[in-house]
């Protein structure tokens, strides 16, 4: 290795085996190759490596049994009669002894000379390094102990099988999934598919698009299976194709340069099916003049709500009093931590405002017994079943893989065997009991865990989580309507509020916000701090100021970055780099100002067009509910015609209602 050539091990397993005789009619037949098997990163590449130790094992002094979590006996060398004798003693108690298959070897009689010579150059010929990223695939057999077979992306040939007669294989595996996706062959479920993740997006797209550690992991194998099918229906699975287009740029590759806007235009709109941000050659949108919204109003906000001040709105009951005005108190300041244990419940409608004490503890008892009916079900779901429901295994596997990585910075989840990745993990997997149609997607640990960690209760946590998903579940579902209709939505809103700016991102063939993706999807839990988090949850979840507010939150966003982006002249792969590099720099309190005046910049609008209204709410919600800067009701809007501007243009509108609107500079 050259001198700095850096080398870090990540996965060790010792006892792991090859057998020549199988692989190799002139090896010895019974000589067995003991080594060790590594996965390490070597200059930031990942590589497997097996190395045979110094001896090779005389498998006649070697019984193995069982599976990778059976038991495995040694005993001394000993005569072939005594050896035999021992051996048939052995396999009279298989079931004590959890003895699945037994297999026993016999020794060929040979010289030291001849067998140190031989040893030696076993090892060296069985010898294994290959980088993951030229791995195709793994298959997984069984022959009373676990044994891999890797067969390499250039090579027709597979490599020498590995044999974990004394376990491990699970645990290499589990390691490898680190650094591959490990997908079952639609045709063979012991041959495990290879695809290999671009890591230069990890901070942030991490557990979120469907390339190993930033892959939104398909719910299970079945929508694997038609992902390589069609891969632009099954949930974010055509975001793999951005994703590597997202780390070409990144890189600067001589193939992304080489890849015209036009390409990287369609191969973006196909992601999302039907997914069409230039709408204005469409029928059947409102087609109005470009709209002055006149000055953004100033707005200020309060210090977060205290235990006092939300004990206030208590009466002598429990129920909570003037609701309205006390939701207008915490999204103008939040709410102090002590309170959000209580305040989340009924923010997030665990908990009925007007609700007494008593019918609250009457209500968590209730709860607490079917939570714990819907954890039995998995719990005492043996292995032999499991076997054959291949969603709960899968619905398991992510889960275990998701809850090993999910803020595991937070004193709360930090370490090993902590009890809140414990509760993290039961969670989720009684949500899927729940709602078993969609299971789990991966991304929606990143929902529970702030949940979890305000509540400090497992039967508390779920119900709150089972609320928020009810508001986010379009999120997660197969067709990806609900990150569609977004999309839509948010540039619908960017080109009301901006149009000069969202030409500009038209013209870099961003019109379509996918750098706003994982923003939407998870609502801004990777861009801000765990406390900023927090803090914009319990805002949002007031229902304040309008409908869609996280959208509004969005706009924030994107016009505190504009001008940089529109002076620096930003590309298509600078904007996506600027975006993700704005994770964990954001300024809450100054979004959130922003993103309440953009929505009284709109309400006053006089102009307002209908679809704006529909996104927003305003056509529907009580103007009482929004807030002016001192906390009271805005004026009523002007009353107009719906179907005309001020200057008298009639809008073109369509017969559905449509949400979409086309302008017109």
């Amino acid at each position: 290795m050259a001198a700095d050539s850096v080398m870090k091990v990540l996965f060790e397993h010792e006892g792991v085996f090859i057998h020549p005789g199988s692989e190799d009619e002139g090896s010895e037949q019974d000589l067995l190759i003991s080594g060790s098997l590594r996965i390490v990163d070597k200059d930031a590449e990942i590589m497997v490596e097996y190395r045979p130790v110094d001896d090779a094992v005389d498998p006649s002094n070697m019984l193995c049994a069982g599976k990778d979590s059976s038991s495995v006996m040694e005993w001394d060398q000993c005569s072939g009669e005594k050896s035999q004798q021992l051996l048939e003693t052995q396999l009279s108690y298989e079931t004590e002894w959890d003895m699945i298959n037994a297999v026993s070897f016999r020794k060929k009689p040979c010289t030291n000379g001849e067998s140190s010579l031989n040893h030696s150059h076993e090892r060296s010929r069985w010898a294994l390094t290959f980088s993951v990223s030229d791995l195709r695939s793994i298959t997984v057999k069984e022959e009373g102990w676990t044994f891999l077979v890797f067969r390499l992306k250039e090579s027709s040939a597979s490599l020498p099988a590995l044999h974990f007669h004394q376990g491990g294989s699970t645990e290499f595996l589990d390691s490898l999934r680190r650094f591959a996706l490990l997908s079952e062959a639609p045709d063979d479920e012991t041959c495990l598919l290879v695809s290999t993740p671009n890591k230069a997006l990890s901070q942030s797209f991490e557990n979120l698009l469907d390339d190993n550690n930033f892959g939104l992991v398909h719910k299970n194998i079945r929508l694997q299976q038609k992902f390589r099918k069609d891969p632009y229906v099954t949930t974010l699975g055509g975001f793999s194709k951005v994703t590597n287009y997202i780390y070409d740029a990144f890189r600067g590759t001589e193939e992304q340069h080489q890849r015209p806007p036009e390409e990287v235009a369609d191969l973006l709109g196909e992601v999302i099916p039907g997914l069409e941000i230039n709408q204005q050659e469409e029928p059947g949108f409102e087609v109005i003049t470009r709209i002055d919204l006149g000055a953004r109003p100033q707005v200020t906000r309060r210090e977060p709500l205290s235990p006092d001040d939300w004990t206030k709105h208590q009466d002598p009951e429990g129920r909570m009093s003037d609701v309205t005005h006390l939701k207008q108190v915490i999204f103008k300041g939040g709410l102090c931590h002590a309170v959000r244990k209580e305040a989340w419940k009924f923010l997030l409608g665990y908990f009925p405002w007007e609700s007494t004490m008593e019918e609250r503890k009457v209500l968590q008892r209730s709860k607490t017994d079917e939570y714990f009916r819907m954890k039995l079900q998995w719990k005492s779901v043996s292995e032999e079943q499991e076997r054959r429901n291949s969603r709960l295994r899968d619905y398991r596997s992510l889960i275990e893989k998701d809850v090993n990585r999910t803020d595991r910075t937070n004193r709360f989840y930090e370490g090993i065997d902590n009890p809140g990745l414990v509760l993290l993990h039961d969670i989720l997997m009684t949500y899927c009991m729940y709602d078993f149609d969609l299971g789990y997607v991966q991304g929606m640990s990143d929902l529970l865990s702030p949940i979890l960690f305000v509540m400090e209760n497992e039967v508390d946590a779920f119900w709150c989580f089972v609320s928020f998903m009810d508001q986010m579940h379009h999120n997660f579902e197969e067709q990806m309507q609900g990150m569609k209709t977004q999309l839509i939505q948010l540039s619908t809103l960017l080109r009301l509020l901006d149009l000069s700016f969202w030409n500009y991102l038209e013209s870099q063939d961003s019109g379509y916000l996918y750098f706003c993706f994982r923003w939407l999807l998870i609502r801004f839990k990777r861009e801000l701090s765990f406390q900023d988090v927090l803090r914009l949850w319990e805002v949002m979840w007031t229902g304040l100021p309008c409908q869609n507010f996280h959208l509004l939150v969005c706009c924030a966003i994107l016009d505190s970055e504009k001008q940089k982006i529109m002076e620096e002249n930003y590309g298509f792969n600078e904007i996506l780099k600027h975006i993700n590099e704005l994770s964990m720099k954001l300024d809450i309190e100054e979004i959130l100002q922003k993103a309440e005046g953009i929505s009284l910049q709109i309400r006053s609008c006089k102009e307002m067009p209908h679809s704006i209204s529909v996104i927003l709410g305003f056509d529907t919600q009580d103007c009482g509910s929004d807030l002016t800067d001192s906390g009271s009701p805005p004026p009523p809007r002007p009353t107009q015609r719906p179907d005309a501007c001020s200057n008298g243009h009639l809008r073109e509108t369509s017969s559905h209602n449509s949400c979409k609107v086309a302008f017109i500079s």
